[in-house]
């Protein structure tokens, strides 16, 4: 099997949920890490034996790298992407894909007139509760999603948004609650209906935080063609990061869902449940709220660059979701139900 060469384009908090499983696979060398920080870049280089840049252009043009994971503050996702997949690079991005839906739809242009895959990183399909609820759903045991519901209460105090540069900013972070925490659990939902998305209807706010722009709180209703109603919360106020929860109302059957856990009931009285297993690797710094299923899915996008076929988490499946954010903050914005088709 070919080596493939790679580079990882930012070296912050994010960059040991990439670093990690590439330096597992056997597959992979790791010919370059890139981060205007020289520091930052310096350290990452001498770590894991490889050459540091400080432009990830002059990287990218020197190296011809096969596959470059895109890990830099929102705004630059999109910039940093299509630079790449311009050059015929393959491009594995965190998300989200950008903060205007436009500059993701040019990313997936760029990948397909060039020929290369474009990955989104969305980990939390890969765990094992929303793979279990996901296959039950696709099975027909549970029917179609009725209703759904999501919360999310967590914790980020101001100093959160102090130690950063770009967080807690509308033009380089794009959002607060809904685009950097939320996005995950809208995301889970909408894979779980399988039904195009009609409308959103949605407020947001900054109930409790002083030194940032964006959003702490938001709620609101997605409606589907298929007549399922999506109801979310989430805000950053709580005194502690509790676990996320989705509950499915189901035609056959409920779903009770954290990262962690599920529990599926059936209307006949069957019931299943799933516990995480636990992951191998040791991700230093790794927060706890990130998950552990980065490499399942780095996993998936290196065979699907190997086998020349399209990832399961490409920039057109990830353009679903970033239309339903774009969506939220639109309607938040002006008050008024937004169309998402």
């Amino acid at each position: 099997m070919k080596k493939l060469k790679t580079v990882i384009i930012g070296c912050g908090n994010i960059f040991t949920m990439h670093v990690t499983p590439v330096m597992h696979r056997t597959d992979t060398e790791l010919v370059g890490v890139c981060d205007i920080k020289k520091d930052r870049a310096d350290k990452a280089a001498k770590k894991f034996g490889t050459v540091a840049y400080y432009d990830y252009e002059k990287m990218l043009t020197e190296l011809k790298p096969d596959i470059a994971h895109v890990c830099l503050p929102h705004y630059l996702h999109p910039v940093a992407s299509q630079f790449a997949l311009e050059h015929g690079v393959n491009v594995l991005c965190e998300k989200p894909m950008s903060i205007r839906y436009a500059d993701g739809e040019e990313c997936v242009k760029a990948a397909e007139k060039n020929g290369v895959n474009y990955g989104v990183i969305f980990q939390c399909r890969y765990n094992d509760a929303s793979q279990l609820v996901k296959k039950t759903l696709e099975s027909g045991e549970l029917g179609n999603v009725i209703s759904a519901r999501s919360t999310l209460t967590w914790f980020r105090p101001d100093d959160y948004y102090n130690g950063s540069d770009w967080k807690g900013t509308w033009d380089k972070e794009g959002g607060g609650v809904i685009i950097d925490q939320a996005i995950h659990s809208l995301d889970l939902v909408n894979w779980f209906v399988e039904s195009e998305p009609a409308q959103v209807s949605a407020s947001y706010a900054n109930r409790g935080h002083c030194v940032m722009e964006v959003e702490d709180t938001a709620e609101g209703l997605i409606t589907y063609e298929n007549g399922t109603r999506y109801a979310f919360w989430a805000m950053n106020n709580y005194g502690c990061d509790e676990p996320i929860e989705i509950r499915l109302l189901c035609e056959k059957g409920k779903v009770v869902l954290t990262y962690d856990d599920a529990w599926i009931t059936f209307t006949d009285g069957r019931e299943v449940h799933v516990k995480q297993s636990a992951d191998n690797l040791v991700y230093e710094n790794g927060k706890d709220y990130w998950g552990f299923q980065h490499v399942k899915q780095i996993d998936e996008f290196y065979r699907s660059v190997h086998e020349k076929r399209a990832p399961e988490i490409s920039g057109k499946e990830a353009l679903k979701i970033q239309k339903i954010v774009c969506g939220i903050y639109e309607s938040g914005k002006t008050g008024k139900p937004v169309k998402l088709k």
